[in-house]
């Protein structure tokens, strides 16, 4: 029987960050994937760190702490990331969402997140090719972006050579408790004995707990996104609506859109890679696990990409993919040892931020499990906050 210090189950971004991090002090680490290396959620994102969309709390102190990580990793992992602090800017269309954005940037500012907001005038000059008649937008110089693919293979080249194990198109049919340690089944009838378990499996997380009766409330929402051909930068910096923003403080700020808008859970963003790529998003739509685009969905979202940037009607568009974000019950993550299964431990529930909690995420749970402390307050992200 194999033996492991720790095995993660989810060979995506977070599960990678995981295992990196436990590398780095000296544990044997083994990832199981049930596919290929990254093909969840991970290579079906944008590549946005956005700031402006955290509620001042834990998730906004270690997207920050992770930006600086992300600042450094390129050098250490020894791969250009394209990390790039290029800011962005939430475009304001109406009174309604003014007055709501206007609110939020206030929590923000006094949480000490560097947001401003932009007149007319000075949208204008941010983003040229903005419609004319934008009433405001908010500006972070914080907001920044990262290749997820080269991050991906970051801490997989740098995990391998520490001494990173995997074993990809692996299914586990059994997971057990033993007195000081877990032993797990896979399907080939091979068994891995290991201290510790990392459930890192994303959408698909939940299925990882039943193995030992652990309920874990995440629900696959699917993210479509569309690819431009390479342009020329449309402006200074990468672009949201207002619309799902404001929608978190106030869902009858959407109450005007069509009722299929609202159901697909439409919301402009529009993100510039490296290669001169736009990527334009998305929808948040509870589907099961189908990862397939629809027509309905993408006709929509170019619909309000043009609406807000009537340039891009002159811009063709490529290709489109389909991601299936893992959705926690109250939209944070989940991250932390399960109450009475000593040793088991779950990072996911990320939605839309595994990207931009990736390195954070690593850490601390590498430290959780080598027992060292950890400066956030972790029990905001327990498993235990949904007992009730």
């Amino acid at each position: 029987m194999a033996h492991y210090d720790v095995v993660i189950i989810g060979g995506g971004i977070i599960g990678l960050s995981v295992s990196y991090y436990l590398l780095l002090k000296k544990k044997k680490v083994l990832i199981l994937e049930k596919g290929e290396i990254g093909s969840g959620a991970s290579s079906a994102c944008d590549d946005a760190i956005f700031l402006q969309s955290k509620k001042p709390g834990i998730l906004l102190d270690m997207t920050l702490e992770s930006v600086q990580m992300y600042k450094s990793l390129s050098k250490e992992l020894e791969i250009d990331l394209e990390f790039e602090n290029r800011g962005g800017m939430i475009l304001i269309e109406d009174d309604v969402q003014l007055k709501a954005m206007e609110e939020f940037v206030k929590t923000q500012n006094s949480y000490g997140l560097p947001v401003e907001m932009l007149d007319r005038k000075d949208v204008l000059k941010k983003q040229p090719f903005v419609r004319k008649d934008i009433k405001a937008s908010t500006y972070c110089s914080k907001d920044s972006q990262v290749n997820p693919l080269k991050v991906m293979r970051g801490f997989l080249k740098k995990g391998t050579a520490l001494g990173l194990k995997l074993k990809t198109f692996t299914e586990i049919t059994e997971i057990i408790q033993r007195e000081n340690s877990w032993e797990i089944v896979l399907k080939d009838g091979s068994h891995i004995k290991t201290e510790y378990v990392v459930n890192a499996a994303g959408a698909w997380a939940p299925d990882i707990g039943k193995l030992i009766g652990a309920e874990i409330p995440i629900r696959p929402k699917r993210g479509q996104i569309i690819v431009t051909q390479q342009v020329p930068p449309l402006g200074e910096t990468n672009a949201w609506s207002a619309d799902y923003i404001a929608a978190k403080m106030n869902p009858q700020i959407i109450q005007n859109k069509p009722k299929r808008y609202r159901e697909l859970g439409i919301g402009l963003a529009l993100s510039q890679a490296s290669s001169g790529n736009y990527l334009i998003g998305s929808t948040r739509e509870y589907v099961g696990f189908d990862k397939s685009t629809t027509y309905e969905a993408l006709t929509m979202i170019m619909h309000e990409a043009i609406r807000l940037f009537p340039v891009l009607k002159n811009v063709h568009m490529i290709r489109s993919f389909a991601g299936l974000r893992p959705a926690s019950a109250d939209g944070k993550a989940i991250v932390g040892e399960v109450e009475g299964k000593k040793g088991f431990y779950i990072a996911t529930g990320h939605e839309g931020d595994g990207i931009a909690l990736a390195p954070i995420t690593g850490k601390v749970m590498a430290s959780m499990i080598c027992g060292e402390k950890v400066n956030y307050p972790m029990e905001e992200l327990s498993l235990n906050r949904f007992k009730s």
